[in-house]
């Protein structure tokens, strides 16, 4: 956990020391690190047999949980959206 935490404040501290340069290929780069984060998570749950056997049961409920997170995470977003920017905007704009 320690160890987590530091590398977290070692990255903070880099991107604050280092917040004049131009980094603009940082984005590919965890871009290109989240693939393969997401390709090796693959391999290490097909390799599983029991999430292997179980996979027509998770996958219903899986789905249903990943539906409902995105469609929350939407309506959250636009709702943030609305009262940081739109519901402001509207008032700004008068004829």
């Amino acid at each position: 956990m320690f160890i987590i935490i530091g590398i977290m404040l070692t990255g903070m501290l880099l991107g604050y020391l280092l917040r004049s340069k131009r980094l603009t290929w940082i984005h590919k780069v965890i871009t290109l690190l989240i693939w393969l984060l997401l390709f090796l998570l693959g391999i290490d749950v097909g390799g599983n047999e029991a999430i292997v056997k179980g996979l027509h049961a998770i996958g219903l409920e899986a789905f249903i949980i990943t539906t409902a997170a995105v469609a929350g995470s939407t309506l959250a977003a636009w709702g943030l959206w609305y009262l940081l920017y739109a519901h402001y905007q509207k008032k700004e704009v008068k004829p």
